[in-house]
């Protein structure tokens, strides 16, 4: 009987332990390094890094990378708990400008590394789009659970 409540107990455990899952995808730093502003163009960045998801939607403007992360503890809804944007901008010429990194702490906006040739930051209002949502998404509505 015992080793039977010690199985119930370790999946009642198991079953209230926090689990974690990342959505979309943001390069590493090392890859990021790899992309020279006033050199690379967008096929060598996508070459090095990847075209982002929404390249279709902004081909005439930057590239936005996008990971979330999320927490579910037991019963509960899922929670985003930590979102980062990398932004790539390009010159007419298609010609990389601005390599940016931001993340969230404590609910604002921080640049978490940045390289430009230009301090103007192109596509504000598109990351306070991306960052203004933070924590106002259900996973059902990614998950297709709805």
């Amino acid at each position: 009987m015992k080793p039977l409540v010690a199985l119930a107990f370790a999946a009642v455990l198991a079953g209230c332990s926090a689990q974690y899952r990342n959505h979309g995808y943001a390069p590493m730093e090392g890859d990021l390094e790899q992309v020279l502003v006033g050199v690379d163009t967008r096929e060598t960045v996508a070459s090095v890094v990847g075209r982002p998801t929404s390249a279709g939607l902004l081909e005439s403007g930057g590239w936005y990378y996008v990971e979330s992360r999320w927490r579910q503890f037991a019963w509960k809804a899922p929670v985003e708990i930590d979102r980062e944007v990398v932004a790539i901008s390009f010159d007419g010429d298609g010609v990389v400008e601005n390599v940016e990194r931001f993340g969230l702490e404590e609910g604002n906006v921080v640049v978490l590394s940045r390289r430009v040739t230009d301090t103007n930051i192109k596509g504000v209002s598109f990351l306070r789009q991306l960052f203004g949502n933070f924590g106002n998404f259900a996973a059902d509505q990614f998950l297709g659970d709805g």
